[in-house]
């Protein structure tokens, strides 16, 4: 945290992203009504997840200085750029680095594709497996994956310390995801180097998990994980899902999309899926 905090200068740069905003850019529908140039207050406060009240003291340049995951979420809601989140943050008095900041939330490309998602299982993953965003479905698919702090952020992490990250895939496949786990950390090692969060991760997992250090003795690279996934879920049972990959190179970051394999069963535990709606999971944190 820095000093220079400059509320007036953050509150007439909200006021200006707020404005320039308009409804099909986040995926809802203008009404006739409409007087704002812009979204309407409570309608980012809405997509920040904050009070319209909260949102308002910091447009008016009299809120309290937000914290960084408010920030993110600010960043989120807005839909900023690279350079205008940077901005956002210089002005809540914080020098973050940039590559700090940018690899752990949603760039604005998979933000405007999951804006458009309402009805199938989707998510945004990170660098090294952190979910950063995930669609009501895919929360009731998988339970809540956005909650967790410190290495636990990490999928390829729980997988290998948890036994409940393995409750939903089908025992058949524990074997290969664990092998593919440890590739794809491999890789991202290579990528990154050695004094990379990755290899941070690497060198906690060898020592916590003997599956692991055994896996990476093999040296195995370009594993990859299957399009069909087969899920086994306390509610609908198994549900095979076929996922597709967007990539953004830039971010590291992916966007997984789950829908419905070949077959009835798995269109109607899908479509049940939805009925149920979301559960409700609580993360577990160190």
């Amino acid at each position: 945290m820095d000093s220079t905090f400059d509320s007036a200068a953050l509150g007439a740069f909200l006021r200006t992203r707020r404005a320039s905003l308009q409804p099909h850019d986040v995926g809802l529908v203008r009404g006739q009504r409409r007087r704002a140039p812009g979204l309407r207050r409570e309608e980012v406060a809405a997509l920040c997840s904050m009070s319209a009240d909260y949102f308002a003291r910091l447009e008016r340049g009299d809120g309290p200085q937000p914290s960084e995951q408010m920030l993110a979420a600010i960043a989120r809601g807005l839909r900023l750029t690279a350079d205008e989140r940077d901005h956002l943050y210089l002005l809540a008095g914080y020098r973050t680095a940039r590559g700090q900041v940018w690899a752990q939330y949603v760039s604005p490309g998979l933000m405007r594709v999951m804006d458009g998602i309402t009805d199938t299982p989707a998510q945004v993953m990170g660098p090294l497996g952190e979910t950063l965003l995930q669609t009501s479905l895919a929360v009731a698919l998988l339970g809540d994956q956005t909650g967790y702090a410190g290495l636990d952020r990490s999928a390829a992490f729980r997988w290998f310390t948890d036994p409940v990250a393995r409750e939903r895939y089908h025992p058949d496949d524990h074997e290969k995801n664990s092998r593919i786990n440890v590739a794809q950390l491999r890789s991202a090692v290579v990528r990154d180097g050695s004094g990379s969060a990755a290899a941070d991760l690497v060198s906690v997992l060898r020592q916590k998990s003997a599956e692991f250090a055994d896996l990476w003795e093999r040296h195995e690279v370009g594993l990859r994980f299957s399009d069909t996934k087969r899920f086994l879920h306390p509610d609908v049972g198994r549900l095979d899902l076929f996922c597709q990959l967007l990539l953004e190179p830039d971010q590291g970051q992916s966007l997984l999309v789950f829908t419905a394999a070949s077959g009835a069963e798995n269109h109607e535990k899908l479509a049940l899926l939805k009925v149920l709606g979301s559960e409700k999971f609580v993360a577990v944190t160190e």
